[in-house]
């Protein structure tokens, strides 16, 4: 056992050097081809240079770096003492304007008070930045998370696809309209296509009943982004369903207030008639 341990330890080392032999007369063999060619007088570039490549980088690869690094930095932070402008615009931590100010004088300043750097106003020149605790950034954070939260960027719409034959059964139809209106819940669009059933006797207009149908299900919640169009020929027809707008849920509320107030006063008036006929 310990021979073969032996054995193959002596064969790792004798591979090991072979590997070192050609490496460095690999080297040494370019490094020659380099020097024969070039004219008398030239310097023989260093192998380094030849060798390590990756240390020759190109502008697309530094760019997409310092993207990458844009979209991990926080928008509100401290920045440190990497201060890029000579001159910068200074408030202090309650707000008080400093006035414009060197570097070097910002940096001994958050030294001597043990202040952090945030930049306020990139686009003023020079360039706005504040004095603030490590208390302070860490509330402004919390309060623009809050604000995040409270009002969120709207994204592009995901669209969701759901086709059907008209021959569908109602049990299927009203199991299809609730993940539709699922889907709607969650800001989705919907496209609904219905092809047209084997059965020639069925109305002319059916396909787009079932779409209008799918759709009075969801009062107050869903509306036509694109109304019912034939395609593939005639032989379907394809809608598209939406969520309704901060705007036009207003207006339906508006719009549905109205009728009951409508509704009741035509009830009191109905009740006050009948009195009088009593009396």
């Amino acid at each position: 056992m310990a021979a073969l341990l032996l054995k193959r330890l002596t064969l790792q080392t004798v591979k090991t050097e072979n590997n070192c032999l050609r490496r460095c007369l690999g080297k040494y063999i370019l490094h020659e081809t380099l020097a024969a060619r070039l004219p008398l007088g030239a310097s023989v570039p260093r192998l380094s240079h030849l060798i390590h490549a990756k240390a020759f980088g190109t502008v697309a690869d530094t760019q997409d770096e310092r993207k990458k690094k844009r979209k991990s930095a926080p928008a509100f932070s401290n920045i440190g003492r990497k201060i890029h402008e000579r001159v910068i615009h200074v408030l202090d931590e309650a707000g008080n304007d400093l006035g414009n100010m060197h570097r070097a004088d910002v940096i001994r300043l958050m030294n001597e008070r043990d202040l952090k750097l945030v930049k306020r106003d990139s686009g003023a020149e020079p360039p706005q930045y504040q004095l603030l605790t490590g208390t302070q950034i860490h509330k402004e954070q919390l309060r623009l998370r809050e604000l995040e939260k409270a009002h969120p960027k709207p994204g592009p719409a995901l669209t969701k696809e759901l086709s059907f034959s008209s021959n569908i059964g109602q049990h299927d139809l009203d199991t299809k309209t609730k993940q539709i209106q699922q889907w709607i819940e969650k800001k989705y669009r919907v496209q609904i296509t219905i092809k047209k059933g084997k059965n020639t006797e069925e109305p002319e207009h059916k396909m787009e009943e079932i779409c209008n149908q799918i759709l009075q299900t969801m009062p107050g919640i869903a509306t036509f982004s694109s109304r019912p169009q034939a395609v593939r020929g005639g032989k379907a027809v394809m809608c598209v369903l939406r969520h309704l707008s901060k705007k036009e849920e207003n207006a339906y509320r508006e719009t549905q207030g109205t009728q009951k107030g409508d509704t009741l006063n035509t009830e009191n008036r109905n009740n006050q008639e009948s009195d009088v006929v009593h009396q």
